[in-house]
């Protein structure tokens, strides 16, 4: 295994693109994005929940057609112009369509019709593309999961899954009825359903071999199918048009190293697990000899990256954990999955141009691995920022198009949609990511939650940040370096009480303290035991001072505390200012408080700041940072994609900042909108995420918005940073 290489090579990757050149590199970016509820019928409840599996493209690049089981139908994309997709309709099934592929001018459906587990069925359906009607059906036998056409549309190849029922016996296999696969012939993009073929694949793999589970089949241009039989740890090869098998043999299994294994709320590489099984799931030919497979494992493995085999078994390269040390590298990787990490699951393989690509589908980490085959240790030339839970991918070389369909919908959390998303390839720089961590000690200092951001007094470029409740577990301040593109995280200082890593902190702000430390501001949550408190810190992170809100603000309180500190005056002069995020049981309605706290004198105060009507949702604030005369609010709403109306940067006046004494009558402050961030949000194409989380101005007076991931729980982990100019401009 070669796991840091990668990770080097990403980086070095990302310095050479915005370095100058004589021929700019040819790099994808993100150009459009879809939502999926968007292509629902009339009549269908907006708030059902949809998805988007697996995709194909018709031969002209023109239309997308992908899978969502949950409305058990097929939905279709016009994408003539390729930045603005249009709904393009659906057809419906009686069953769960599980895979779909385009011949000409049909649409070939895998759909699941079983009874059970125990009585599976499925049928492979016949789309007319332009009339969007089901021409015909043949009965598959069985519950399908893959389908794959070969080079000459002559043939159709369909893995017969049959899963088990993960509520039997703990999952475990056999369960029968087996697997296995069936080889269908084509005529004019038709199926001949008499050419049927049903291959068996029992008594191959040495795990349940009574029980074959096929998962992915991929065609190569001598129509040789090779096959994933996931949960039996397998790899078998077929010829397609005898249908018997050629090859077949164990995927193996990898000794990981330098592994975050733990669901602790800490990033750390520090584990390892030995034999590790790679139920590969997704599969392609790099060529006539060589497979590509995505090791996400589903019943006992899972090795976390992905690994490419010649068609006699022999192990060419292992990615081992460099995948996901290049994933945490840029704030993706999902702590709370550790049990299989990112989970590969997704693969496509294409040539652009002279490059032969193949693209690595992180479904935990929302994030596409895109590599050049060298036909030796691949290179890894991008990460790619996709939707939630990427499940397909097609590519469309002949437009420069890559994309993805992203299965998960959050709909019922009040989160991002199910969408497609689009890239182009061309000349330029990557869009993304936006901020990515140093290496220590040769592995990635992970990140996420990024939850506030303040300025070095005297450099221009260098910020500080900190970590939400997330990594409550290791709650640390990041040093950012803002002039290098992407910015670097060049620094972590764990915050520290006792000699430990302090517990039970939910940091939502940071603020200099003049003498080298922070003033940290942690949101309270009575439900999980920690108070609402202002901390101050030196410059090595130890706690020096913990100071509890008053009786005066405690008795009205919510959980939705202090969401940003920042500092007035210096020395003894010195006054904090916080702001609390939404109204608290003492507040008028449309109003929060700007809580102050003179540490020389222990005084408290507080001044009332008007909120923006919510549109939905609520509304709230979520930063606070003093510039010259102003005090700059962030003010957002909690909602994402097209519901997202407010996520605005305002300024409030220092001379209205004149705080009366709690549980007295409170002064109202006016505010002044400076930016609605929202154009800022959308700049990379994807969806408007919600949590606007930092922001700060540096030593040059440039300004800097951050987001918070929520740590890739329920978010598709994107980490927007962005500079927005010289703030007194504005």
């Amino acid at each position: 295994m070669k796991s840091h290489s990668l990770v080097a090579g990403l980086a070095a990757a990302l310095a050479a693109s915005v370095a100058p050149a004589a021929h700019a590199e040819q790099v994808f970016n993100r150009i459009a994005s879809f939502a999926v509820v968007d292509n629902l019928p009339d009549g269908v409840d907006r708030k059902a929940p949809t998805s988007s599996e697996i995709i194909a493209a018709t031969g002209d690049g023109n239309t997308l057609v992908y899978s969502d089981s949950p409305l058990k139908a097929i939905g279709f994309i016009d994408i003539t112009d390729a930045r603005a997709p249009k709904a393009g309709g659906t057809v419906s099934f009686e069953g769960e369509p599980t895979s779909v592929a385009v011949v000409g001018g049909k649409a070939l459906v895998a759909v699941n019709t079983r009874e059970s587990y125990v009585k599976p069925s499925g049928i492979l359906a016949t789309v007319d593309i332009a009339s969007r009607k089901i021409d015909a059906t043949c009965d598959l036998g069985g519950q399908p999961d893959s389908i794959a056409i070969n080079k000459d549309a002559t043939l159709a190849a369909i893995a017969i899954e049959n899963e088990r029922d993960e509520d039997v016996n703990d999952g475990a296999l056999p369960q029968m009825p087996a697997g296995e696969l069936v080889i269908v012939s084509l005529k004019d993009g038709a199926p001949d359903c008499a050419s049927t073929k049903h291959v068996a694949l029992t008594g191959l793999a040495e795990i349940a071999p009574e029980d074959p589970e096929p998962e992915f089949v991929s065609f190569n241009s001598r129509d040789e199918i090779v096959v994933t039989l996931q949960e039996n740890n397998h790899i078998v090869i077929v010829d397609g048009k005898s249908g018997t098998v050629k090859s077949h043999f164990s995927a193996g299994t990898v000794d990981l190293k330098n592994i975050d294994t733990k669901k602790d709320g800490v990033v750390s590489f520090a584990g390892k697990k030995d034999a590790q099984k790679r139920e590969p799931d997704a599969v392609k030919w790099l060529d006539d000899d060589r497979v590509v497979m995505a090791n996400e494992g589903d019943w006992e493995g899972g090795s976390r990256g992905f690994t490419i085999f010649d068609q006699s078994g022999k192990m060419l390269y292992e990615s081992g954990s460099s995948f996901e040390h290049a994933i945490a590298s840029i704030g993706h990787y999902p702590d709370k999955r550790n049990s299989k990490g990112v989970e590969p699951e997704g693969l496509e393989a294409a040539k652009f141009g002279d490059d032969n690509l193949f693209f690595v589908l992180s479904e935990r980490a929302s994030i596409v691995g895109v590599y050049k085959d060298t036909g030796g240790e691949p290179e890894l030339l991008q990460l790619l920022p996709s939707g939630v839970g990427p499940e397909g991918a097609v590519a469309i070389p002949g437009r420069n198009l890559f994309v993805t369909a992203n299965e998960t919908d959050l709909v019922e959390d009040g989160g991002p949609r199910s969408h497609v998303m689009i890239y182009e390839r061309g000349e330029g720089t990557p869009a993304y990511p936006q901020i990515r961590s140093a290496d220590k000690d040769g592995l990635p200092v992970g990140f996420g939650a990024l939850s506030a951001l303040a300025a070095a007094k005297d450099e221009p470029g260098k910020l500080f940040a900190v970590s939400d409740s997330f990594y409550s577990s290791d709650p640390a301040i990041f040093t950012i370096d803002a002039t290098q593109t992407p910015a670097l995280i060049t620094d972590k200082l764990t915050i520290t009480r006792d000699g430990a890593p302090a517990q039970k902190l939910d940091l939502e702000g940071i603020a200099n303290d003049g003498e080298g430390g922070f003033w940290l501001a942690s949101e309270g949550n009575a439900d999980k035991l920690y108070a609402h408190a202002i901390i101050n810190v030196n410059k090595k992170g130890e706690i020096k001072k913990e100071i509890a809100i008053p009786a005066e603000l405690r008795a009205g309180e919510t959980r939705f505390g202090f969401e940003g500190v920042t500092t007035v005056g210096e020395g003894d002069d010195m006054v904090l200012w916080m702001a609390v995020q939404r109204e608290w049981k003492d507040d008028e309605k449309g109003f929060v408080k700007l809580v102050s706290y003179k540490p020389s004198t222990e005084e408290w105060g507080a001044v009332r700041y008007p909120l923006e009507k919510a549109d939905g949702g609520w509304v709230g604030l979520s930063e606070i940072t003093v510039n010259g005369d102003y005090a700059y609010i962030v003010e957002r709403d909690n909602l994402v994609g097209k519901d997202a109306k407010l996520k605005k940067l305002y300024r409030v006046a220092l001379a209205d900042l004149k705080p009366a004494k709690l549980g007295g009558e409170l002064s109202v402050v006016k505010k002044e909108e400076v930016r609605d961030l929202i154009p800022d949000l959308k700049a990379l194409n994807g969806y408007v995420v919600d949590k606007v989380e930092g922001f700060t101005i540096d030593a040059a007076g440039n300004g800097y918005v951050v987001t918070d991931n929520d740590g890739v729980d329920g978010s598709s982990g994107e980490t927007l940073f962005f500079g927005v100019g010289p703030v007194n401009a504005m």
